[in-house]
């Protein structure tokens, strides 16, 4: 389906499924961390219902309907011009019974009746990562919303995805590992139980510098770390798993 694109536009493969994607070249693009949450979100089945808090341009809810048999996602997007943007890629690929999106602020949704709360069965997020006054700060305002917790903290995001979801429903985020200790402490004063952790490294030589985490609303204490994702080999090239996450060709594990 075509769409009429804006001055700094434009279209990229996915390389998956023929999916694609419109990117403002002046803003915030989507990076592999958005790809890696996709995959994580294994809790995903036929019939669910999703939110995608600060859902960006929409790579996250293209992705999943994609990769998963979801019902519906709801993605929520502060930035009028950016879900404008992701409502064009919905357009272009002929997603608009599985994927909306809303322009709000996420503190605003209940408030507005935009949604309902105990209602969806996953809620995913990429939040922004920096806490507020931290950090080097960017100039570009849309890349200062992307990264920094300008319009909603950490808290905000862990309390709505609270709210929307039913019992037992599942939470997945990606984020730093520097903010692992926040992280935990305000899943559980908002009944999100940590269930499942994966640290991800550049390389088997450097640091993490993501994670991915799994929490149930609700849900017993038991939490499950899993193996590191790698993304580059010793050669400096994309490692199996992450060829297999992008979908491009990749060897037998040996």
């Amino acid at each position: 389906m075509e769409v009429e694109l804006n001055k700094n536009e434009r279209i990229d493969e996915l390389q998956y499924k023929g999916l694609k994607i419109i990117q403002d070249t002046t803003g915030f693009c989507f990076g592999i961390d958005s790809v890696l949450l996709s995959d994580f979100a294994k809790g995903i089945r036929t019939g669910s219902e999703v939110v995608d808090l600060g859902t960006g341009n929409g790579i996250i809810g293209i992705l999943l309907c994609g990769k998963t048999q979801l019902k519906h996602i709801t993605g929520i997007e502060i930035q009028e011009d950016v879900a404008q943007m992701s409502q064009k890629s919905i357009k272009l690929n002929d997603l608009q019974d599985r994927f909306s999106i809303i322009n709000s602020n996420i503190n605003n949704i209940f408030k507005n009746g935009l949604l309902e709360k105990n209602k969806y069965d996953v809620v995913v997020t990429n939040p922004p990562y920096k806490a507020k006054g931290t950090g080097m700060v960017n100039p570009e305002n849309k890349k200062l919303i992307a990264r920094h917790e300008i319009t909603a903290s950490l808290s905000d995001f862990i309390n709505t995805a609270s709210l929307l979801l039913k019992d037992k429903g599942e939470f997945y985020m990606v984020h730093k590992p520097e903010r692992l200790v926040d992280i935990i402490e305000i899943l559980r004063k908002n009944k999100l139980e940590p269930k499942e952790l994966r640290f991800i490294y550049s390389n088997k030589k450097s640091d993490a510098t993501l994670i991915l985490i799994k929490s149930i609303k609700c849900g017993n204490k038991f939490l499950k770390v899993l193996k590191p994702l790698f993304i580059y080999n010793e050669n400096g090239k994309y490692t199996n798993e992450i060829k297999q996450i992008y979908n491009i060709g990749s060897e037998k594990k040996g």
